[in-house]
């Protein structure tokens, strides 16, 4: 039987503050981590054993997973003890696997029948998609269907296809692994090992045709926003006269919508939360567990983590909310250039027309605080009243 091992030991860095305190992996999308909807897509292709390789943050996902009854699979952990790259993080798994296998980073998001595509094909085989930016990530050619090069993150990539984080592995990876040296970064490269494969020309490329990489907050907003487009309509809540909702709308229990909130799915408001009254929710926003959005309050393709309140009068716009946030009464979030040019952070395009902000855990905002497009504010800072936030904001600041 096919094992399938998936790589989540790592941090996220380029995805702080949101990793502050819980690892990439577990980034909610659509109201789940990112890597439940990636094991379950795996599952689907008719894999039920798993390996997951964590390391920052562990306790996390093996609380959560547990040992995979609760989707039917079956799970073991291995523990990479320092962040040493993925060919280190596979090594680790060596002692476990016997036989042909298939592997995945655990920060994409992939479709079953992809899936199944790249199992069905002899090993060594290797995903591939086309990309619109090939030069940020390792750009693939191929002669025929053998993959005959890889060069990874040029400025002046070779092809539009890139490596999709996808393979089909036979053991002998394990040995080309053990010949590898650390990278310029000090780290053990998978995309090294590979160069074996590539060299004897056995390694098969496999177009296919979804994929979403969760490199930057921004990616994060734009695949949940594809996923949305499938949320099931689920009323679990207690919903008083006077509600008006339109569309898919999921409702947690323990969850009450107050009188006079107009609800406009897809949306997701997860369970134990208090939505309302006259609050307006609109598409593509998910709202987690133990929140509490208030009057007059509008959110809008938007994620709001667990226990985060915006109690009364706020707009918060495709923006992603930490969790243990409390917005100040008519705080507002800018989602939107007057030139209507794309958002730009960090001297990084994140090629969003309408981009909010990133705001990690445990963020208090005072009353009538502007926030504008593309700030990133860090984790337990505090924000006094008639604060006007933008650019990056470290972890614990205080603006008064």
């Amino acid at each position: 039987m096919t094992v399938c091992v998936i790589l989540a030991a790592g941090e996220g860095k380029r995805m702080r503050p949101l990793t502050g305190s819980r690892p990439k992996v577990m980034l909610p999308l659509a109201g789940r981590p990112m890597l439940e909807h990636l094991i379950c897509e795996v599952r689907d292709a008719g894999i039920s054993e798993f390996i997951l390789v964590v390391g920052y943050g562990e306790s996390a996902i093996r609380d959560y997973f547990g040992d995979g009854t609760k989707l039917c699979i079956s799970i073991w952990y291995v523990t990479q003890k320092r962040q040493l790259g993925t060919g280190d993080a596979l090594l680790t798994v060596s002692p476990h696997v016997k036989e042909d296998f298939l592997l995945l980073n655990g920060d994409i998001v992939l479709k079953s029948k992809d899936v199944r595509n790249v199992l069905n094909i002899p090993a060594p085989a290797m995903a591939v998609c086309t990309s619109t930016h090939p030069q940020d990530y390792g750009s693939v050619t191929l002669s025929g269907d053998m993959v005959s090069g890889l060069v990874e993150k040029s400025p002046t990539p070779p092809s539009t296809l890139i490596n999709a984080g996808l393979y089909h592995f036979d053991i002998k990876i394990f040995e080309f692994l053990k010949n590898i040296t650390s990278s310029p970064r000090g780290e053990f490269e998978l995309t090294d090992a590979l160069m074996y494969y590539i060299r004897n020309g056995d390694l098969r490329g496999v177009l296919i045709d979804f994929w979403a990489d969760m490199g930057s907050p921004w990616d994060l907003l734009g695949i949940h926003e594809e996923m949305m487009k499938t949320t099931p309509s689920k009323h679990e809540g207690i919903i008083e006269e006077g509600v008006f909702i339109k569309g898919n709308v999921s409702i947690g229990s323990g969850t009450i919508i107050l009188s006079g909130t107009y609800l406009e799915g897809p949306c997701i408001i997860g369970e134990n939360c208090k939505i309302g009254p006259h609050a307006y929710i609109r598409p593509g926003t998910t709202i987690g567990n133990d929140c509490h959005i208030g009057h007059c309050s509008e959110l809008k393709n938007t994620i709001i983590m667990n226990r985060t309140n915006v109690p009364h009068f706020s707009y918060i716009g495709d923006s992603i909310i930490g969790s243990g946030c409390n917005f100040g009464a008519g705080t507002k979030v800018a989602n939107l250039r007057h030139d209507k040019a794309s958002i730009v952070i960090g001297g990084i395009d994140t090629r969003r027309r309408k981009f909010g902000a990133v705001i990690g855990d445990d963020v208090l905002f005072g009353i009538n605080c502007s926030v504008n497009v593309g700030s990133i504010v860090g984790n337990q800072c505090r924000i006094g009243p008639h604060a006007i936030v933008e650019g990056k904001i470290e972890d614990k600041t205080v603006i008064r």
